[in-house]
């Protein structure tokens, strides 16, 4: 599903336009968006899931074109686990 399919989606079933449900979930992916750029970061959609900012540390890799070492440097990520609700419909 893409992000227009998902807008359709949500006009059909709000029985919005199009134009507010495209600014509904701009919306939302910014607040989203934001909860997670503070320090510990943790966005909770009781029944959806839970999405959180996490800490991946500094580790030793390897290019697959040459088998040479490499760096890679630590970076936050973000991690999604699946509420219950989500996890029993699926």
């Amino acid at each position: 599903m893409t992000k227009a399919d998902l807008i359709e989606k949500m006009a059909k079933d709000a029985k919005i336009s199009k134009v507010a449900a495209g600014k509904a979930l701009d919306s939302f992916m910014g607040n989203v968006t934001k909860a997670l750029k503070k320090k510990d970061g943790k966005v909770t959609l009781v029944g959806f899931g839970t999405f959180q900012k996490t800490r991946r540390k500094a580790r030793k890799g390897r290019n697959p074109q040459t088998g040479a070492l490499i760096k890679i440097k630590a970076k936050n990520v973000v991690k999604f686990k699946p509420g219950k609700k989500l996890r029993d419909s699926v």
